[in-house]
């Protein structure tokens, strides 16, 4: 069944309209959805790659969990439900920790596809067994960790086959430097 999304107006406030995500793609809508990144001691970021099947940016790597903010639902309970739905990693509130904002605009499927979103980004340091995941096959093909330098320079030097949120990731990167600043 497909789920609601609270409308925005491009200050992301609401409007007090609700409407279908299809809805919101379609019609170009301002919407929230949240990305959650989790790094590991070793300051490995994991990574998923999407599925076949996806709609937008099939068999590409992206952020390990992500997902739309249905009406009425609070970021965190968004995060935390996407998780465990996408990787089946039931995670607490208290492991979450809120980084930053960004609007974020595009267009894909040849413009069937208008994306204007604000990504609540997340993050939770924590070590996890990737082979005790349950990944949700019509999202999630695999996953794997990466060492945030390499994942940097990766996407730096376009290398790979990496979703873009270029809003994002200079964001996220710095604030990895600023709290790993021997890692450079």
């Amino acid at each position: 069944m497909e789920e609601y999304v609270d409308v925005l107006d491009e200050a992301g406030n609401l409007t007090g309209q609700k409407k279908l995500k299809s809805e919101v793609h379609r019609d170009g809508d301002w919407h929230r959805s949240i990305h959650l990144w989790i790094i590991n001691s070793k300051r490995e970021l994991l990574i998923q790659r999407r599925a076949a099947q996806k709609e937008n940016h099939p068999n590409m790597w992206d952020i390990p969990s992500a997902g739309h903010i249905s009406a009425g639902e609070d970021p965190i309970t968004a995060a935390l439900r996407e998780t465990e739905e996408e990787l089946g990693l039931k995670l607490e509130t208290s492991e979450i920790e809120h980084l930053f904002t960004v609007a974020q605009t595009g267009v894909t499927n040849n413009g069937t596809f208008i994306n204007n979103e604000f990504n609540d980004v997340y993050m939770v340091q924590k070590d996890i067994d990737i082979s005790q995941l349950s990944l949700q096959e019509e999202e999630v093909a695999e996953v794997r960790f990466i060492s945030f330098l390499e994942l940097e320079r990766a996407i730096e030097s376009k290398d790979g086959n990496f979703v873009s949120h270029f809003q994002e990731y200079p964001k996220l990167f710095s604030e990895l430097h600023r709290r790993f600043p021997s890692s450079k």
